[in-house]
């Protein structure tokens, strides 16, 4: 569906303007930012800036932020807006009645999918062979990781705000299992993601929880959780590995950072 959308905009090799592109969605923004040239980007999702949800967000301060509705999309008329099929619906199908043309994003559940969403951007913007350049990185760090990782049979569990575990269905569980390290959620009963109680947490016993943060500090009852003196009694720094929220909350290039993060982190743990 994408591919056809990419040929309804022209073709930059026969000497065609490339395509004009809005994105309404912080996941959709980040692929857009790294495949596109900055001239096709007419605007970017209200989330773009915010830095503990988009890794490009430094980046992101260069462009136009849209509110969210169809009105300022319409007044742009871009050639394409890219968004993700949990961005609200009757903005989206309004969009279509308008006659843009909509490529409408899934979220990845796994490495795979997550690579045909970069091929699918770069034949969006018309810059495939970026999007093999970082497909080509993002399959150099998972090896990175694996070497890392070899003869580690660890156990890990990630959680986040208020005992939130992402379940072994999970693009994070993916990316864990990619590299050889065991996604313990689903021994909870966890597929996609769930809420665990702390006595089933501290019972699992995993080598290493994966938290998004290693302050000590809560602002407010769901970061207090990760602070709960049981786990901090058995998961102090030396058994928490951290990869941030901003490099994991979507299927992109930014996974190559998570990957070296992971490996940092590994390094750390298992002095």
């Amino acid at each position: 569906m994408v591919f056809a959308v990419a040929a309804m905009v022209g073709n930059g090799a026969a000497g065609t303007e490339l395509p004009r592109i809005a994105s309404m969605n912080v996941c959709t923004d980040q692929l857009l930012l790294t495949l596109a040239d900055p001239e096709q980007i007419l605007g970017l999702s209200r989330y773009a800036r915010d830095r503990f949800q988009s890794w490009a967000a430094q980046d992101a301060r260069r462009y136009r932020i849209l509110s969210g509705g169809a009105e300022d999309i319409l007044v742009l008329w871009p050639d394409v807006v890219v968004a993700s099929l949990f961005d609200k619906r009757a903005t989206r199908e309004l969009l279509k009645e308008k006659g843009l043309h909509l490529a409408e994003f899934g979220v990845p559940r796994s490495l795979d999918e997550v690579k045909d969403q970069i091929r699918e951007m770069g034949a969006i913007v018309q810059h495939p062979d970026r999007a093999a350049a970082e497909i080509a990185r993002l399959d150099a760090a998972v090896v990175r990781a694996r070497q890392a990782v070899a003869h580690r049979r660890y156990r890990v569990l990630p959680l986040s705000r208020r005992g939130w575990v992402s379940g072994s269905e999970s693009l994070l569980s993916s990316l864990l299992t990619e590299t050889g390290l065991f996604n313990a959620a689903g021994e909870l009963g966890v597929a996609f993601g769930g809420f665990a109680s702390l006595e089933a947490i501290v019972n699992l016993k995993p080598d290493f929880i994966v938290v998004s943060d290693a302050g000590d500090t809560a602002e407010d009852d769901g970061r207090a959780f990760l602070l709960h003196p049981a786990l901090e009694r058995f998961y102090p720094p030396s058994k928490r590995i951290v990869i941030p929220d901003r490099l994991t909350v979507c299927g992109g290039v930014m996974l190559e950072d998570a990957l070296d993060v992971l490996v940092k982190e590994l390094g750390r743990v298992a002095r």
